[in-house]
């Protein structure tokens, strides 16, 4: 798979999300027309909480379009907001999901020059936004997590542009792969190892698999996947 389609592209501002008004970012409309796609993002775009979401590595997330009918299988209940927007991605992505995408994947889109930095690592915000307690970690669960891409170069894209893959250094890394190491398979000492060892991962991600391996522990998720009290 070497190119896909971005159906929407979506930018948004921090507004109250809960019953108790967290400021978020998480809601995101379709534009139309470029926008710029910049080290930290792309223009008019904001995150809530700039300490987890957003930064280089995080500056822009696509979401696979493919995954809202699974959604809606999986919860039918919640099926009416499984439409493109609904995880705040700034791209909805046709013709690809989190299997075909890999770390370190370059790929030109509109003007801009993207990278696969590292995959979604879902925080209790998604909770807030569907009305269930354990959305989070059922995104981290089914690996529907979408994925990250920093900006190699900045340009401007556009809803409708096709996305060509212009660098692939490490196709065994895919996101489901990495999904599955982090949040299943979450000891396997030797994907551990390689995994840390690959160019161009993210700090957060490299540390978190080092420590791993020196203690030989998983750590706690609770915070980012359980809705503060």
């Amino acid at each position: 798979m070497t190119a896909f389609l971005v159906s929407e592209l979506r930018i948004g501002q921090i507004r109250p999300l809960g019953p108790n008004g967290v400021a978020s970012g998480i809601f995101k409309h379709p534009v139309t027309g470029g926008v710029m796609a910049q080290t930290l993002g792309l223009q008019g775009d904001a995150q809530g909480d700039t300490r987890h979401h957003g930064g280089p590595d995080k500056a822009i997330h696509a979401y696979a379009a493919c995954n809202y009918p699974r959604w809606a299988t999986d919860l039918p209940d919640l099926m009416p907001h499984f439409t493109p927007g609904a995880f705040g991605e700034n791209l909805v992505v046709q013709g690809a999901d989190e299997a075909d995408i890999a770390l370190g994947d370059q790929w030109q889109i509109g003007d801009a020059l993207l990278e696969v930095s590292q995959g979604r690592q879902p925080c209790w915000r998604l909770n807030l936004r569907f009305g269930r307690p354990d959305m989070a970690a059922r995104v981290q669960g089914t690996g529907r997590t979408g994925w990250y891409f920093r900006v190699l170069q900045a340009g401007m894209i556009a809803a409708g542009d096709t996305a060509t893959l212009k660098l692939r250094p490490h196709p065994d890394w895919t996101i489901t792969r990495v999904s599955d190491l982090l949040y299943q398979d979450c000891l396997n000492t030797e994907a551990l190892a390689a995994f840390a060892a690959l160019p161009g991962l993210t700090e957060s991600w490299r540390m978190l698999a080092q420590t791993r391996l020196s203690t030989g522990t998983v750590e706690s998720w609770s915070r980012r996947i359980e809705t503060p009290a």
